[in-house]
């Protein structure tokens, strides 16, 4: 798989669009939230070719078709858990001698 900054029609891709502009903001919602845009990010399938910036429309794998700018082609999950926190190593090791540790725990 090549990786490019164009998308082909067919290609997996996340798109980016702005849903509702600060000023299209519900009064109700609080100051902070009505400060900023209401953004989207979906990934999906490209109906047709495009450049990165472009718009395009996409197919989720829900069906629905959603139409923004090309941001990613082939996108991958970058999050994580996070660092490694020992202390956890010593709960995990407590908590199933507990519930695993047989009689001298019942």
């Amino acid at each position: 798989m090549v990786f490019t900054m164009a998308a082909k029609k067919g290609d997996w891709v996340r798109v980016h669009d702005t849903v509702l502009t600060p000023d299209q903001r519900a009064p109700q919602v609080p100051d902070d939230t009505k400060a900023v845009p209401l953004e989207l990010w979906v990934k999906g399938i490209a109906e047709s070719d495009a450049q990165m910036g472009e718009t395009v429309e996409v197919v989720t794998l829900t069906g629905r078709h959603v139409t923004g700018e090309l941001v990613e082609v082939f996108p991958t999950y970058s999050h994580s858990f996070g660092d490694y926190v020992p202390e956890l190593l010593t709960i995990s090791c407590q908590l199933r001698s507990i519930l695993f540790g047989g009689d001298d725990n019942e």
